[in-house]
């Protein structure tokens, strides 16, 4: 069987295998095919248990004598159970490749596959780590990653690219924040005075949020959620918004951060309750970032492809392992679109030189 054969039928069967972030038995399925997929290539297969999510999944191989490199993904998705029954993987007649998850990012497990084979003999140690929850903020593998990029030279996140195949070189950091308002419940006809309207309060304090939002710095804070009340005919007691925030430098994450603490009640009598966040540090340009850039666009233009960056708002888990000052590369992944929608797709045609460039990187860093 073609090498070829058996990337189309390894991407076909993960995409046929769900994986939501939220059902540990079907992400644990998905993980311990993957790592039989790596153990068959002389990976060393390790995994991390995890209680509420789905395991992790770590494989190394040794090899050479240069420092490590870690190669990042998860092997979770965003869509139910169920919906790879609905949508299987197919393959239309402009070689565009469609199922759930097939773009974010099991496609990107494909290329790390890939590049492993096409190296053959690992050129120095390599480690390949799949975390279970990075849809939901990667609660329970922060400190894993963190722990495993600190001992990697450079790490290279086989997320999805940008359109075109561009990398990413920055990404914005994430934070969720909870405002909880407490009044006071009345009758709403009988003695509404004697009431302090919840919902009244958090009124003023999304139109606060929402004024914490700067074009020029790249700043948005988004109120995204709003509950409160209980009966149409009742003052409510309580009312409760959360706010995504997006950032482009910890500057600016301490700046919102202490104007979403220091909120103050509006109403007399009101109190607030406010918990939440960065979850995820903003991925800055830094020089070693951009010197990783220029390593990947002389090999793209050794192959006659010109290589593009560029700047997004979504996070990765590739934000934790560049603020910690390891060299960072993100958007490896596969040429597509529609991450997260029912349009996903993968462009098949581009996957081999995307697993060459990935390759070129190991060797070359």
């Amino acid at each position: 069987m073609q090498m070829k054969d058996d990337w189309a039928r390894l991407l076909e069967t993960m995409v046929n295998m769900d994986s939501p972030s939220v059902d540990k038995h079907l992400v644990d399925r998905f993980a311990r095919f993957v790592g039989s997929e790596f153990e068959a290539m002389g990976g060393q297969v390790e995994y991390v248990p995890v209680e509420r999510f789905g395991d992790h999944l770590i494989v190394r191989f040794d090899g050479g004598s240069k420092d490590r490199v870690l190669l990042l993904g998860h092997t979770d998705t965003v869509f139910p159970a169920g919906e790879a029954a609905r949508r299987p993987f197919t393959i239309d007649a402009s070689q565009r490749a469609t199922g759930p998850g097939v773009f974010d990012m099991k496609a990107g497990i494909v290329l790390m596959w890939l590049a492993l084979k096409a190296l053959g003999t690992p050129p120095r140690p390599i480690t390949v780590l799949l975390t279970s929850d990075e849809e939901l903020g990667s609660p329970s593998s922060r400190d894993l990653i963190e722990r495993e990029a600190g001992s990697a030279c450079a790490v290279l996140v086989l997320e999805p690219s940008l359109p075109g195949g561009a990398l990413k070189t920055a990404r914005k950091g994430v934070g969720r924040f909870t405002i909880k308002a407490t009044g006071r419940a009345a009758h709403a006809g009988i003695d509404p005075e004697r009431g302090i309207n919840a919902i009244e309060e958090i009124a003023h304090q999304v139109l606060s949020l929402q004024r914490l939002s700067s074009a020029e710095r790249g700043t948005t804070v988004t109120v995204g959620m709003v509950q409160g009340g209980t009966r149409v005919n009742v003052v409510p007691a309580e009312a409760a918004v959360e706010a995504d925030v997006r950032i482009s430098n910890n500057e600016e994450a301490a700046r919102i951060t202490a104007a979403i603490r220091g909120l103050q009640p509006h109403l007399p009598g009101a109190s607030l309750q406010i918990r939440g966040g960065i979850n995820r540090p903003p991925m800055e340009r830094t020089s070693d970032t951009a010197r990783l850039f220029q390593l990947a666009k002389e090999i793209a233009a050794e192959r006659g492809i010109a290589l593009k960056e560029g700047f997004t708002g979504g996070a990765s888990d590739g934000n934790f392992t560049s603020a910690l000052g390891i060299p960072t590369l993100d958007g490896l992944g596969a040429i597509g679109g529609g991450a997260h929608s029912l349009d996903e797709f993968v462009e098949m045609g581009s996957l081999a030189e995307r697993a060459a460039l990935i390759a070129g990187l190991i060797e070359r860093i």
